[in-house]
């Protein structure tokens, strides 16, 4: 891949990746900032910033709706994006999705030249719309995002595909429609995700490389 020049303070191009649950948007980062290369990009994820339910009952914490604007520390995302933004290193929280509380904090992100933001709800936040320099949607029916969330929390989270389901069914489904697909239209790029991940993340690199390279252009000039 061809390298972009970049002046030294320049400040990083954050590019938001966003979805519904299971749109794969999250494997889309991952595999954008390996095709831009590690030392070129780095990926922060929203579902980090989750709230921290310590303070409840664990059987209290498995009925909340977690997919909802309020389920989010905004405050503290937005810091963090600002700080990201003057090229601060930041200490996202570490949280477990099993128990629903955050158990500390990852290692030190790092800025770099592209911040791949990752979350179901970086549109919906006018704050952090406003933050982003760029914005991609990840779109996929939603069979096919039911199937890859149940296969993602049998497998990372905890939890039986008899209560993935359920859990869709009975809040996934709903603030998807609400807060989720709206965003759809605020998106600078909607890519469509049911094919090989290849060929999307080859379009989502050149936008990524060509935005860069724009704004790059305009900080020389």
């Amino acid at each position: 891949m061809t390298t972009v020049a970049r002046t030294t303070d320049a400040p990083p191009l954050l590019v938001g990746i966003t979805g519904g649950s299971g749109s794969g948007k999250s494997s889309l980062a991952r595999a954008l900032v390996d095709a831009l290369g590690a030392e070129r990009a780095t990926v922060l994820c929203h579902d980090a910033y989750d709230r921290d339910r310590g303070g409840l009952p664990p059987e209290a914490r498995d009925t909340l709706n977690y997919d909802v604007p309020e389920a989010l520390d905004q405050t503290l995302f937005l810091e963090h994006l600002q700080a990201l933004r003057s090229g601060q290193p930041v200490r996202p929280p570490a949280y477990c999705f099993v128990t629903h509380c955050r158990t500390g904090h990852a290692p030190p992100l790092v800025p770099r030249a592209v911040i791949v933001v990752d979350g179901i709800l970086l549109l919906w936040e006018p704050a952090v719309r406003a933050a982003l320099d760029l914005s991609i949607y990840v779109d996929a029916p939603e069979d096919v995002r039911l199937a890859r969330r149940v296969a993602r929390d049998v497998a990372e989270r905890g939890r039986s595909a008899a209560a993935a389901r359920a859990q869709f069914r009975t809040t996934v489904r709903e603030a998807h429609a609400a807060y989720v697909e709206p965003t759809r239209a605020m998106a600078d790029l909607v890519l469509g995700n049911v094919a090989p991940l290849a060929r999307v993340v080859e379009v989502a690199a050149a936008v990524v490389l060509d935005r860069l390279a724009r704004r790059d252009r305009r900080q020389v000039a």
